[in-house]
């Protein structure tokens, strides 16, 4: 049984590590607005090029460097020190670095199109911009769904087809009894950097398929898998990968919103040339910041709702609900998951009903 005092110490430690991120980021972004360092980064640009897109993503180059040097110290508390001091991570510290590069390169390079992509939309559709860019961008997340499981985690993880062919048709029978189609059932070498233990149904369409750590394989029983997967696979009977991606895309048209009338209203007052002017993007990133921290609780709210929905498909689908229980249990220990947050904690942070309150429903549920 894991300990209730480290499990709270080291998820305070985590709320605290992050809010202070935050802050520094809420701090950074007004600097560069209020102080007209962002307009000075963007004369610096245009100083070696007049083309558009160039002397953009010269900015970008310049903006990225400074946010990423200053957020650095909290990556590196959040991601590392934190999770070698509560005996989470199996990660060296070369391992996590080179991790952090292959993260860089492959963010920056997808936030470089779509910056790109964003201001030329700008200087085509000065009136509608807004919404071409909230349509594109929501066809992009989809597509980034879709592709993460055969292109983007593979650059982290190894993964391989699961060899234990019991398990494997155990799993497939049950994803059939679902309504679901998946591409297989795979290893994911999760131990290679965490001590943690996690099972997903990843990927939309023909790249759906269901990964289970190796940490999980290797310490839970096949009913205790077959209750975390009966879990995953309530999202799929319940819709909720839908429901996301719609309440996602509400959130995407309302930013895109807010972002046009900020410019539009602040714009002049910091001294931009326009909505194309991409030295405005600070005021673009503190707005969807605030959007993200306004709408937090009232989204983890819905995801609460919708896990509680999971978790009652799960235990209908299984013949008892013990290993349930058991693997909540166990996810619990391995994870050193904080069985009982404050309510207000919870209520702001938290995607997930409590463990306890988890496993206490289980232990109501209907035989």
């Amino acid at each position: 049984m894991e300990d209730p005092a480290r499990a709270k110490n080291y998820h305070k430690t985590g709320r605290i590590l992050s809010v202070a991120g935050y802050l520094l980021d809420l701090a950074l972004l007004l600097v560069l607005l209020f102080t007209g360092w962002t307009i000075v980064l963007r004369r610096l640009a245009m100083h070696y090029t007049l083309r558009p897109w160039l002397a953009l993503l010269i900015y970008l180059f310049l903006f990225g460097l400074i946010t990423q040097l200053a957020g650095l110290p909290f990556d590196f508390l959040r991601g590392y020190w934190l999770e070698h001091r509560y005996e989470l991570s199996n990660q060296t510290l070369v391992g996590w670095a080179l991790d952090q590069v292959k993260g860089l390169a492959v963010g920056g390079t997808l936030g470089v199109l779509a910056m790109e992509f964003l201001y030329a939309a700008i200087r085509y559709w000065p009136q509608s911009w807004w919404v071409v860019c909230a349509v594109v961008f929501m066809g992009f997340f989809v597509l980034l769904a879709n592709l993460a499981p055969v292109i983007i985690l593979p650059i982290f993880f190894k993964f391989r087809p699961l060899e234990n062919s019991a398990l494997v048709e155990r799993l497939l029978a049950l994803s059939r009894r679902a309504g679901t189609r998946v591409r297989g059932v795979f290893e994911w070498k999760l131990s290679e950097k965490s001590k943690k233990a996690n099972a997903a149904l990843m990927g939309l369409g023909n790249t759906r398929r269901i990964v289970l750590s190796d940490t999980l394989l290797a310490q839970f029983q096949e009913d205790e898998i077959e209750a975390v997967l009966a879990h995953e696979l309530g999202h799929h009977v319940h819709r909720h990968i839908l429901q996301m991606i719609t309440l996602q895309g509400v959130a995407t048209f309302l930013g895109f919103y807010l972002i046009r009338r900020a410019l539009e209203l602040l714009g002049p007052h910091f001294g931009f040339q326009g909505a194309a002017d991409f030295a405005n993007l600070p005021l673009l990133a503190l707005v969807t910041t605030v959007l993200s921290l306004l709408i937090l609780p009232a989204v983890n709210s819905y995801s609460r709702a919708m896990e509680r929905q999971a978790d009652a498909y799960a235990l209908r689908a299984i013949p008892s609900r013990a290993p349930f229980v058991s693997s909540m249990e166990k996810l619990a220990e391995l994870n050193l998951a904080e069985r009982q947050p404050h309510p207000w904690i919870e209520f702001i942070f938290h995607s997930h009903p409590s463990i306890q309150k988890r496993i206490a429903f289980a232990q109501k549920f209907p035989a």
